[in-house]
């Protein structure tokens, strides 16, 4: 593996070299990257149910390096899991030390070529998204070529091809199925500004125009070797060729803005669906509009059996060509943001989600000195509207779907208000209110109940500037449910001395648990230094068993005690 980097660098300097010879231009390369390392210490403790691994340690550490000479680029990810952090990598998909990334590029004002790993998404993800996220332990890049073509002004076409990182075993592992698609998308304003410069005043100029649309439309496909399903004495053929098509609109129309996509793919028996031979299908819509202190968005989507993977087999966070991702609020919040996170289901669901933004004047009685800004949120999701079907057939398509309407299952419904306020230039507060009903059957976050929760939950955060270089941040965070675990509080306190230092305790306190054993403090504290683009951070305490969230993707923590060091830097 090491061997064939350095040949595919030494070949792309080569070419590049040669290019440039050709067109005596000098040009001189550019090396950049990051690193990070995340090490774990564990103590074992038995009131949190911390457990140690016979390494009493881990190590998750990687680091990119990226070379740019003219029109080419290459890159590698050097990635280490000695053992991987609790938690991180289910199924132990990642250990060992080695290349987990290695592409080249060439790119041009036409064709833009990538050959090796690469990261693609065509329009909100319905049909495709790659990505890494490495705190989550998410890379399901694609390990082939992409070949993006821009023939004309507002006119964007790829292709992909290549198989789906699955794992990390001291080098890339990849899924033996193959992946490939293509994404068309169209600027109509630039295209036809485009030919209206081409042809004089032919067409009428779209450059200036309040309204903009962007058309697009892609398919995907992934081949997946065949087999022989048998159910109820039936022998069905499982497919080896699975096709998901979809397409999109993207419309302004001066402060409005309108998104529409609609996906669709053929049976794909999968262990998410439970091998049922439905199609699946998707609807999203997304309107905005805003102007100066005032804003509105509302969402609406419907998702059946759309859970799409090169491998049939496998679930969790393991080789998904698309992305689902949900409706609520992202929220930032301790509470609001860890103990119940709402994550799309995979069989599918129906949602709404609304919000508005107001800022209200500065000057006034309401608005202070510098103005109030007020923001409200609603989502709710519930099951598809489906019809069990019965007999063979049921275990055949499993359901009938009747409408794109809510059915009978309530999923979740999140409403929270926050307002923020400056009062002067050193104090500013801000107070957040959510109201959840939470179904943890849906989204599995908890083990100690099973059904509906509802939940209150109020936080209050203040910021208070001393000087240029002394500053306190607060919040205070509780929670009120008689459901699950009971009533939760979080304080967290942080002082920052700038430009280095930061200091920071952060408590969650189940004070309200039925256990009167379980009723902990999770007390945990950072110090952290910041130098440029290089930061440390040395933590020691508690951390509770629970979710960790980024950008509504989750991943479930056990509970640790121990010495946590973070080291993150760029050049």
């Amino acid at each position: 593996m090491k061997a064939r980097v350095i040949l595919l660098c030494a070949i792309c300097f080569k070419l590049v070299s040669f290019v440039n010879a050709q067109e005596n231009k000098p040009i001189q390369g550019q090396l950049r990257g990051n690193f990070q390392l995340l090490w774990q210490q564990y103590t074992e403790d038995s009131t949190i149910g911390a457990v140690v691994p016979p390494t009493k340690t881990a190590l998750n550490a990687f680091g990119n390096f990226t070379y740019t000479y003219g029109k080419f680029t290459s890159g590698v990810r050097f990635e280490s899991y000695l053992d991987a952090i609790q938690g991180y990598s289910v199924g132990a998909r990642f250990k060992g030390t080695g290349i987990g990334n290695r592409y080249a590029q060439y790119k041009t004002d036409l064709l833009d070529i990538t050959v090796g790993n690469f990261y693609e998404q065509f329009g909100s993800g319905l049909a495709l998204r790659t990505y890494w996220e490495p705190n989550l332990g998410i890379d399901n890049a694609l390990d082939g070529a992409r070949v993006i073509l821009t023939p004309f002004a507002g006119t964007t076409l790829k292709a992909i091809y290549g198989h789906q990182r699955l794992a990390f075993d001291s080098r890339l592992v990849n899924s033996e199925s193959i992946v490939r698609g293509a994404d068309a998308e169209f600027n109509l304003n630039e295209l036809i500004g485009a030919l209206d410069a081409r042809g004089g005043d032919s067409l009428p100029s779209f450059g200036d125009s309040k309204l903009r649309v962007t058309l697009g439309g892609s398919y995907v496909s992934k081949y997946e070797q065949g087999g022989i399903l048998e159910v109820d004495s039936l022998l069905l053929a499982l497919p080896q060729n699975v096709g998901l098509m979809s397409g999109r609109a993207n419309i302004y129309y001066g402060p409005f803005s309108l998104y529409l996509e609609y996906a669709q793919k053929v049976n794909d028996p999968s262990k998410d669906n439970g091998y049922i031979y439905n199609k699946g299908e998707a609807y999203f819509v997304n309107a905005s509009y805003s102007k100066k202190g005032f804003g509105i968005n509302a969402a609406a989507k419907m998702i059946d059996n759309m859970s799409f993977r090169s491998n049939r087999d496998l679930s969790l966070f393991d080789v998904p060509i698309n992305f689902n991702p949900a409706l609520t609020k992202q929220h930032t919040y301790n509470l609001a943001a860890t103990l119940y996170p709402y994550a799309t289901p995979l069989a599918g669901e129906v949602s709404y989600m609304a919000e508005v933004f107001y800022t209200i004047k500065k000057g006034t009685a309401l608005g202070g000195e510098y103005g109030t800004s007020i923001a409200v949120n609603y989502a709710a999701a519930n099951s598809p509207d489906t019809t069990p079907l019965e007999g063979r057939e049921s275990l055949i398509n499993g359901y009938r779907r009747n409408s794109l309407g809510f059915g009978d299952d309530k999923y979740v419904r999140d409403f929270n208000v926050e307002i923020k306020r400056k009062i002067n230039k050193k104090l500013s507060l801000a107070a957040t209110y959510y109201y959840l009903e939470f179904n943890t059957l849906i989204t599995p976050v908890t083990n100690d109940f099973k059904g509906l929760l509802f939940a209150d939950i109020q936080v209050l955060e203040v910021n208070y500037k001393v000087n240029s270089k002394n500053n306190f941040h607060i919040e205070l965070q509780a929670m009120q449910t008689e459901q699950d675990k009971g009533d939760w509080a979080t304080a967290l306190v942080e002082y920052t001395y700038s430009p280095h230092w930061n200091f920071a305790i952060i408590n969650q306190y189940n004070y309200g648990n039925p256990k009167e054993d379980k009723r902990i403090m999770y007390l945990f504290g950072t110090v952290g230094y910041i130098n440029g683009p290089t930061r440390i951070s040395l933590g020691y305490g508690k951390r509770r068993e629970g979710v960790f969230c980024i950008g509504g993707v989750c991943r479930a923590v056990p509970a640790t005690n121990g010495f946590e060091l973070s080291i993150t830097s760029t050049f």
